[in-house]
């Protein structure tokens, strides 16, 4: 969609039909004294005409944020927006398969094992750079798209515009809001591997300037090819929305969910590579679980000055509790009457080979409540423009996690000894072929281990400049000020369990203040209203206690700080039906944490990404329309936590990912659709000793449209492709595969 408004057929005819009537009134009505004129004209509201995407549109045309411009253009930046229509024509119901959109983009694990939505964006981890309109959405759990209107993806190290984190870029999850426009939409679900879902969206208006919405969602049973794997989810997301039009509005807003799923460890490594079995295979036992409930909270206003001064305020909470009782396979050995001996190669078939099983038993309470205000006033200082933005932030962070291992044993030799941790979980083995699926064995407790504690104030302040010097030239500058103090503790540690190599590196408390200053500067020039070229640089910085959890050494670090230079175009073609984007890019972590000993930590490391990205957004023809991207990526790890790391690819960064869909609509109700997935191959851990090969998956839609409902079939991985869908670099790199072949059909009703 083009960024100027253009005069629709629509429009147009919208346009000649206000018009009509004033002009005949004109014609007719007979003249009136002075002070009737002005009564009348006070009478006259103002009629505003507004351009819309279509509701099955890939292009979604703007950014939601209120820190960046709503035209894209004037961002100098890349930006991928996944919108709901993208979504639905692919069958997308998890954030994760939302993202797979986006070239760059690959699912790795969080520290202390795989729960939630744990993404790498451009070869760095953005564990914590997940946003829920426009603020950190920092917990662990398995988010859904039940209540989003679309996600956008912002690459690069944006900390002027969020603060900590962002070395690769930031996710934000925009949520459905209220409209003036009643309408009711409900949809069910079945799946060929018996997962059955049902979601539904009410909107409705509550007086001439207010609405009111609920979304809500519920799913049971399985929702891959995976053996064991089953889900049981529901959520709801109400919303209120006031003074819509006016010029102060008020919106209030939750997000409700409730997760009981099986986790899904995937496969550990021998020879270099993901063991070879059946895909569908599961290690683990069957009364593994994550229980996850999660509230967000938010509550915002703004208030319109003047055309040209816009005050806003929003504060929102976020709460995440987790009870994870959790197995997953930590190493593939051999069993002798000693018990079991772990190995990293070995010639002896795989059906002679047993997997160690370890526990990831936790509770976790992981909550954040912010507050952002922000003053944005347009004026001009001459000929030049000025779109000033002023913003503070406060935000305070609470993380506990409480530990449980169960230990047990392996051809009866117990698998924890006086050289090993007494808490270190490991549960029992089984057969890396054909394991039995079985409870958790009676003679291996839970028991209770460490306990994590950790918490973190931030002050911040920013000012950022978008400047039009003229027509065909702009500038961006922005600076912000961060202090983050931030604490944490273990309850087991290096002081009072120093036998236990296990957690020789845990300290008992640390404390740390950080200050640092973000930049943000761009470039832009336009020569027409269809092209825009840009150069931009940007900066971040992670703190050592960013997650809350901390090991001896990290507690005097400084943060690891960011760099990126990227230089890019976006245009408009077909008459700004096609929106077409590429760049080059170079994103530096400088101070990256190195460990020179089992209890220090010193700021050696440097990792550097280099890289080219491409996509494009839109109608071929008024029937047929594409999404697409390309990126490419170099990642070297310049100097590593250690020797063997020096000059090696980071975990989970391939050189090479693409993505295309595309739908056609033909005859008056049919629309036909379909695109693939591609990555090229990649390393599970920063040593690149264990390598998962490239792949390509290939996915398919029919759907049959009418004006009140809507009939979808979905086809996910239709060749039946074998690939790893996500890595975990623990234990030596893990490896979890994609679903097999899969069929969705869908039901949309509109009332």
């Amino acid at each position: 969609m083009n960024r100027r408004f253009q005069r629709t057929p629509l429009a147009t005819a919208l346009i000649a039909l206000s018009a009509v009537p004033a002009a005949t009134l004109a014609q007719q009505a007979p003249a009136t004294a002075p002070t009737q004129q002005a009564a009348a004209a006070t009478t006259l509201k103002e009629v505003v005409v507004s351009g819309a995407a279509s509701r099955d549109d890939f292009n979604a045309g703007k950014t939601s944020l209120s820190k960046l411009p709503e035209d894209l253009h004037d961002v100098p930046q890349s930006v991928t927006i996944v919108n709901k229509a993208l979504m639905e024509s692919q069958g997308v119901n998890s954030l994760a398969d939302a993202l797979r959109n986006v070239p760059g983009i690959t699912i790795g694990g969080a520290e202390g094992g795989q729960i939630g939505n744990n993404i790498n964006l451009n070869g760095f981890s953005a564990r914590t750079d997940i946003y829920l309109d426009g603020f950190r959405d920092r917990g662990q759990y398995y988010r859904d798209t039940f209540a989003l209107d679309q996600v956008e993806v912002l690459m690069g190290p944006s900390s002027m515009l969020f603060g900590r984190g962002s070395t690769g870029g930031v996710i934000n999850q925009v949520t459905k809001k209220p409209q003036l426009k009643a309408a009711t939409e409900v949809t069910g679900s079945v799946t060929t591997n018996g997962l059955v879902r049902a979601t539904a969206d009410y909107n409705t208006p509550t007086g001439e300037t207010s609405a009111f919405r609920i979304s809500a969602m519920g799913q049971d049973g399985r929702p891959t090819t995976r053996d064991e794997m089953t889900v049981q989810d529901f959520g709801i997301a109400p919303s209120w929305r006031l003074g819509i039009g006016t010029p102060t509005e008020i919106t209030l807003s939750a997000l409700l969910q409730h997760n009981h799923d099986m986790p899904d460890y995937g496969f550990s490594n021998i020879n270099g590579h993901p063991t070879s079995v059946d895909r569908n295979t599961f290690y683990g036992f069957t009364d593994d679980r994550t229980n996850q409930d999660i509230a967000a909270l938010n509550a915002s206003i703004s208030h319109k000055f003047s055309p040209n001064l816009r005050l806003r305020n929003q504060t929102q909470f976020n709460y995440v509790e987790t009870d994870a009782r959790e197995t997953a396979p930590n190493s593939v050995g051999s069993v002798s009457a000693r018990g079991f001996t772990p190995l990293t190669t070995s010639a002896l078939p795989l059906d002679q080979l047993f997997v160690r099983l370890q526990s990831h038993d936790r509770k976790i309470r992981d909550y954040s409540i912010y507050n952002q205000t922000e003053l944005t006033a347009n004026f001009d200082t001459g000929s030049i423009k000025h779109t000033l933005l002023v913003g503070a932030e406060i935000g305070h962070d609470g993380y506990n996690n409480q530990n449980y291992y169960r230990n047990g044993s392996c051809n009866g030799q117990p698998l924890v000894s006086g050289t090993t941790a007494a808490t270190v979980g490991y549960v029992a083995c089984e057969p890396v072929v054909n394991p039995a699926y079985t409870a958790s064995p009676a003679n291996a407790p839970a028991s209770t281990g460490n306990l994590q504690g950790g918490s973190a104030n931030t002050i911040a302040a920013y000012l950022n400049d978008s400047i039009e010097l003229t027509k065909q030239w702009k500038a961006v500058a922005g600076l912000r000020y961060d202090r983050y103090i931030a604490s944490v503790s273990n309850s087991i540690n290096s002081s009072n369990d120093a036998g236990a190599p296990y957690f020789s590196t845990a300290l008992a408390s640390a404390d740390q203040t950080v200050n640092f200053t973000s930049v943000r500067l761009g470039g832009i020039w336009q020569p027409t209203e269809a092209q825009s070229y840009y150069v931009s640089y940007g900066t971040s910085f992670n703190p050592s206690l960013e997650q809350l959890v901390g090991t001896v050494g990290q507690q005097s670090l400084d943060p690891e700080k960011n760099k990126s230079y990227e230089v890019g175009g976006k245009w408009d073609v077909m008459g700004g039906d096609l929106s077409l984007t590429s760049a080059l890019f170079q994103i530096t972590k400088d101070n990256a944490r190195s460990q020179i000993d089992a209890t220090t930590y010193a700021l050696s490391g440097k990792i550097r990404v280099k890289g080219f990205r491409a996509g494009a957004t839109g109608h071929i023809t008024s029937k047929w329309q594409v999404f697409a991207g390309y990126t490419y990526l170099d990642g070297e790890i310049i100097n590593g936590i250690a020797a063997s790391t020096t000059g090696k690819v980071p975990t989970n960064t391939p050189k090479h990912t693409a993505t295309a869909w595309t739908s056609y609509r033909f005859l008056p109700n049919w629309e036909v659709g379909g695109g693939a997935f591609y990555m090229s191959e990649r390393f599970a851990n920063n040593t690149n000793t264990v390598q998962v090969g490239s792949f390509v998956r290939w996915d398919g839609m029919i759907a049959y449209h009418q004006p009140k409902y809507d009939v979808r079939l979905n086809l996910f991985n239709i060749f039946d492709k074998m690939y790893y869908d996500a890595l975990i670099q623990s234990d030596g790199g893990r490896s979890v595969p994609g679903t097999g072949r899969t069929a969705m059909l869908s039901f949309t009703y509109r009332m």
